[in-house]
This record gives C-alpha cells, structure tokens and sequence, in this order.
C-alpha cells in the first residue's frame, strides 16, 4: 500500500508540473511564477516554485538560477541582464525557501541535497517545454553547491550546456579542528537523528550590507532572507557535508564551468568597510582549490571587490560580472 501512495504522490507532481500556469509575479513587470506540488516529504506538503521572465519572442537560450541558503529568488537585475543579452531566464525558488515556504515547514530543512532535484527537473521540464534548445544553469553559494552536484549526476543534466557558480559552497569556512572533527560527528548525528538544530552564529553585519535598510542596495523579504541566517538542522549539515565530500573525491560534469569568487574573504565582529568589498560568508581560498575537481573544463575567476553574492556587489564590481559571465558564454556556445 505504501508503495501505491507514493507512486501516486509521485504521478499528481508530474501532472501537476505538466500542468502548470503562470501567474504574475511579486517581482512585478513581465515577472512570473508558478507553483508546483511536489510529492509529500517527511513534513508533509512540498511545493516548489518556478519564476520566469522570458525575452523577445525568438529567443531559444535560458538560464536557470538556484539560489543558496538563507535566501530566494529576488535579483531583478539579474533576470534582466539574461533577457538583455537573448536568453530566457528562470529561478526556482527551492522547496522550504521564499515563495515555497509553507507554514508547516522548517526553512531550509533537508536531509539529502539531492532532495533538490526534483525542483530542478521540474524547472529543467519547463524550459524545455519552452522550447529553449539551450540551457545556462546557475548557483549561488548552497545554490552552487547544488547546481554542481545536479550537473553531475542529475536525472536531466544532460540537458544542460554550461555551468556558472557565484561563490559556490564547497567546504565549511572553519578551523581545521571543526572542518576534520565537529563537521563530520554533526553530520554523523545528522544522519541519525536530522532534527537536531544549531545556531549559524549572531553577525547580521552581511545582511546589512545588502538590505536598503541598513547599508545595501537591495530590497527583498527579510522574512524569506533574514539579516541573520536561521537555524540549521543536523540533517542539512549531514546533506551539505556529503556533497561537499562528493567534491573533494571529484566530479565529471561534461559542460564547461565558470566559478567566480571575490578577491578576498573577510571575517569581522563588527563594521568595516571591507565587508562591503569582500566574501564574508566563505573562504574563498576553499573555492579556488575545489573548483578545478568539478570536470575537465573549468574556469575560475576572482573578481576584485566583490561580496559573498557578487551579483549584489557594489554596480561597478556587478559590470565586471556580467562582462566576464556574457563573454564567457559567447566563447562556449
């Protein structure tokens, strides 16, 4: 019987995903969304949510993008940028994150990353419906992590012919002693007993560089990505950390890799002006050594001044991005 009900969970998804419809979007403007049921997980209920902003009418290239941890989708200029240069462009908003979050989840609560998949499949089945003959799949931080893993050994990577990563999340940006001992006896319990939290730490001094009000730019939901990152899980330790080892042994994505990172990393208890000028969030001496163990053709690139999300870096650093990322995407397809 158990398998009946799952294998009908599974079925009212894929309908669902094939059934689709479009809605305008809180993003405004020609944005728009769409939710999808997924099938029940161990909190019940799962929705993922696709949005889309398409380009002039014979554009057949499109960009997904996967957000990363403590976020959602919310970068107009982004989106923008994509249809600026002829590309179709798509986020999904993760299950338990932004527009998918349902009340009766715990933000960002997975056991296994490859939980993710089935979001991106969905999204992956509605470019192509599309009919968009070209797919640019992209990740930020988590989102990275993510896309990096989904591009190697996902149901539908076969489908995708380039891969950009904004400051991917590829080990833990800690001490020795907690990346060889703490991190992997916290996943070990993770895997055990996945419900477990702990605390991310109290700095909101990142956040506070990117929101309006504070010293950022950017307006977004601080309820969807708050000034200081949630509670993490022990089951989400236990996912990130697997992938993470997965990295570290080697990958074999077929497309070309382009990884970008700030220049710099930064740690500081309270304000300076480097914080807007640099990753506060990882190490970026983690990224360059990691990057080249994704596939056979990588570039990685380090962008002067740049913040943990370099998309929401200061306009002049966010210039060198898209000349770099467009230039790149010229070169490869």
């Amino acid at each position: 019987m158990k398998r009946i009900i799952i294998s009908t969970a599974i079925i009212l998804a894929y309908l669902s995903s094939l059934a689709q419809t479009f809605k305008p979007d809180i993003l405004g403007g020609r944005f728009e969304q769409a939710t999808i049921v997924m099938p029940d997980d161990y909190e019940g209920n799962v929705v993922c949510t696709i949005i889309r902003l398409k380009a002039n009418e014979s554009a057949d290239k499109a960009a997904l993008y996967i957000h990363g941890f403590n976020d959602y989708f919310f970068q107009r200029e982004l989106a923008e940028q994509f249809v600026g240069n002829g590309y179709n462009f798509y986020a999904v908003d993760l299950r338990k994150y932004g527009r998918s979050l349902l009340p009766h989840q715990n933000k960002c609560n997975i056991r296994k990353i490859t939980e993710y998949y089935a979001d991106i499949d969905t999204a992956i089945s509605i470019i192509l419906k599309d009919r968009n003959r070209l797919i640019i799949l992209c990740g930020h931080s988590t989102g990275g992590l993510t896309a990096s893993m989904y591009a190697n050994e996902g149901k539908k990577n076969s489908a995708i012919n380039a891969l950009w990563l904004n400051s991917p999340f590829f080990d833990m940006n800690m001490n020795l002693f907690f990346k060889h001992i703490i991190v992997p006896f916290v996943s070990t319990l993770g895997g055990l007993n996945p419900n477990i939290s702990v605390a991310t730490g109290n700095s909101r001094l990142y956040g506070e560089s990117l929101h309006v009000d504070y010293r950022g730019e950017w307006n977004y939901n601080l309820k969807w990505k708050s000034l200081k990152s949630p509670r993490m899980n022990f089951g989400w330790i236990h996912a990130i950390y697997h992938a993470q080892h997965k990295i570290r042994r080697g990958l074999q994505i077929a497309c070309p890799v382009l990884v970008m990172h700030s220049g710099k990393s930064v740690k500081a208890g309270k304000w300076t002006d480097d914080i807007s000028r640099a990753d506060m969030v990882l190490d970026v001496k983690d990224i360059r050594k990691y990057s080249p163990k994704l596939g056979k053709n990588v570039v990685v690139q380090s962008i002067e001044d740049g913040k943990h999300d370099l998309i929401l870096s200061e306009k002049s650093v966010r210039k060198k991005v898209y000349y770099s990322l467009f230039k790149w995407l010229k070169s490869i397809i």
